[in-house]
């Protein structure tokens, strides 16, 4: 809620109590002419006023019924005035309340919106790392049939490069004693 939002019903509750004690004045002095009026028929009902007096009164009377009316006009304005301020007043308190309520649900998905990301990452990352965890187990595979392949390419040619070098043959002699020398008498 904001501040003139503040302000604004402030300002609307202090003029409605403004008015209601200017109703309840208003009421009170109407009360008390009625009072009064009363008195002084009751009071004086053997008094018959002359022509002059009653018109007097008359015209006192009629005076006295106009400002009553005006009053009675103005009671009705400033209670128009009281149920607009209060209608008013209620529905910014609902819209004081629906922001409120709103403001607290925002916060909660803030709240949660780290544990959201969090999970849709990992939602992300699980096929990501499965496909790594392939690629990786592949590649020692590979790697193994490598050494696997390189090796028998080294025995291979190892072989192929003994005996293709040819080398000469001596004939072995054997000597007068039984035993073989590898060496020619010369």
């Amino acid at each position: 809620m904001s501040q003139t939002d503040n302000s604004t019903i402030q300002a609307l509750s202090t003029e409605a109590s403004k008015l209601r004690q200017e109703l309840q004045l208003r009421d009170q002095l109407v009360q008390q002419l009625s009072q009064e009026l009363f008195r002084l028929v009751k009071g004086n009902t053997n008094f018959m006023p002359g022509p002059e007096v009653s018109e007097r009164h008359q015209t006192q009377l009629i005076a006295l019924r106009e400002q009553l009316q005006a009053v009675e006009q103005q009671v009705t304005f400033y209670q128009d005035q009281i149920t607009s301020r209060d209608t008013e007043i209620y529905q910014l308190r609902q819209t004081v309340q629906e922001l409120t309520d709103r403001s607290r649900m925002l916060e909660q998905v803030v709240q949660e919106l780290p544990q959201i990301y969090r999970r849709k990452f990992e939602e992300r990352m699980a096929p990501v790392r499965e496909k790594v965890a392939t690629l990786q187990r592949e590649n020692r595979q590979l790697q193994a049939e490598l050494q696997s392949v390189s090796y028998r390419l080294a025995l291979k040619t190892r072989t192929a490069t003994h005996s293709g070098i040819d080398l000469p043959n001596f004939p072995r002699l054997s000597s007068p004693d039984g035993n073989m020398s590898t060496v020619p008498n010369v």
